[in-house]
């Protein structure tokens, strides 16, 4: 099982140093992957690699990036694992050869029947050396290649029998193709940087190389980047479920997704959940960084003056995506500080995205009351009550983990410290992507799952 993660991938022309084009815009993508790094690039036909656990930087030194130097193509991945999971032999791109020649795999995803498809392929005969769902892909891709005379071909037939979310980037010597599952539950999007064409999770890893985003790769789509050009073939596709999450939490504020800015979404978010929750108070705060624009928002609608309430070290990662609880109660007092001079006798409104497990919010709530002297301190959430757990990507698999499961909304006021608490209703959250074509999972919130689960429905 892979969690959220970060995939970039370039086709271009001779001469282009793909290395270096990748290895910037992996900057634009670290932000959904933080423990493993990888960088697979097409030289003259042959696929070359280096992948480690650790940040881009971490994996990256001048050496590494020399020896990977030039190339026409490539792709990259930024990755993120369960705990149990993370392994070297996990971290991507998968890069491996068959009867056919050499392959690369990057993905961003969860399969649910992946369990089933490992040991049907461990019955016919294949070896695995992780437990990456990108393996399972490559065998599938290997066995069905033999019968079909493309790889997007194959990948169609493929796709028929994965059930799950993911975005899919795989690289041969002659091709790139993405791909993205049928009812869109990953983000995937299609660039152009000068005449090549560009494939990542969100438009931002465009941004820092100066691409351009050109559109959404679509539910089902299977989009071939080659000497030909750019085409496509489709498998059939459901109702679309993009992941909710993409807009509360996951992406970049800078990123567009489905056409929706990232920005304006948690922006709406803060307008109506002032609307919904009034407070009287004297400043309205933001947790860094995906709860800023809703605080802005919520400031900009409610009249309260928006300040700056905590400072955010910035070489500490995403709390919510550490490997384990551990981590994450020592990453938040290492991640954030309180602005006493902001803070101090007055009362505050914090807006935060989300609360899943509580830890990173009673910290906050801790950290304003006690080191910053705050009077009283009011959370609101972006988001409505996380109850459900996850299984499309997200590490919150076990719903005994997830406090607005276990506690009474009147408890879990009390677990954080907060003098008041209120969350986003689930219809004021829909209507925050304004102008999305696609639908929305909200399983995490409503417990209806658009996609069943190896032995039974996602919530039994």
């Amino acid at each position: 099982m892979q969690e959220e993660c970060g995939v970039v991938g370039l086709w271009g022309q001779e001469g282009l140093d793909a290395s270096a084009v990748l290895y910037l815009s992996m900057y634009g993508v670290q932000h959904r992957g933080q423990q493993s790094a990888g960088l697979a690039i097409n030289d003259n036909g042959s696929i070359v690699y280096h992948k480690e656990l650790g940040l881009v930087s971490e994996v990256f030194n001048d050496v590494v990036v020399r020896h990977l130097q030039g190339g026409r193509a490539g792709i990259a991945h930024c990755g993120q694992q369960t705990a149990a999971n993370n392994l070297r032999e996990n971290a991507l791109p998968l890069v491996l050869r068959y009867t056919k020649g050499q392959i690369a795999i990057s993905y961003n995803g969860c399969l649910l029947n992946a369990q089933e498809l490992r040991l049907n392929l461990e019955e016919s005969g294949f070896m695995f050396q992780s437990t990456s769902d990108a393996e399972i892909i490559a065998q599938l891709l290997s066995r069905e290649r033999v019968k079909c005379h493309s790889i997007e071909e194959a990948l169609r037939r493929v796709m028929d029998q994965l059930v799950g979310s993911y975005a899919l980037l795989i690289m041969t010597p002659n091709k790139i193709v993405a791909a993205r599952d049928p009812r869109g539950m990953k983000p995937l999007v299609l660039g152009k940087l000068g005449d090549a064409y560009m494939f990542a999770s969100e438009s931002a890893a465009f941004d820092t190389v100066g691409g351009e985003l050109i559109r959404d790769i679509l539910p089902g789509e299977i989009a071939v980047a080659d000497d030909t050009g750019l085409r496509s073939l489709f498998v059939k596709s459901g109702d679309t479920a993009m992941c909710i999450f993409e807009f509360v939490y996951y992406a970049r504020p800078d990123s567009f997704i489905d056409g929706v800015s990232v920005y304006d979404a948690r922006f709406e978010a803060g307008r109506i959940l002032a609307k919904e929750h009034p407070v009287d108070a004297d400043i309205v705060i933001g947790v860094p960084d995906s709860g800023i624009q809703a605080a802005l928002g919520y400031a900009a609608e409610s009249g309260i003056p928006y300040a700056q309430g905590y400072l955010k070290n910035r070489y500490i990662g995403r709390t919510f995506i550490q490997p384990s609880q551990e981590g994450r109660e020592l990453a938040v007092g290492l991640k954030l500080n309180a602005v006493k001079r902001s803070v101090e006798g007055k009362r505050v409104i914090i807006i935060d995205d989300s609360i899943v497990r509580g830890t990173t919010t009673k910290k906050s709530v801790q950290m304003l009351k006690e080191r910053g002297g705050a009077k009283e301190v009011h959370v609101l959430i972006s988001s409505p009550p996380f109850k459900f757990p996850c299984y499309y990507g997200g590490d919150t698999t076990d719903k005994n983990t997830l406090i607005a499961n276990r506690l009474t909304f009147d408890e879990i006021c009390a677990e954080i410290g907060a003098d008041s608490l209120g969350f986003i209703s689930e219809d004021g959250l829909k209507n925050t992507p304004v102008g999305a074509k696609c639908g929305f999972c909200y399983a995490c919130f409503d417990g209806k799952y658009p996609l069943e689960k190896k032995g039974g429905t996602c919530n039994e």
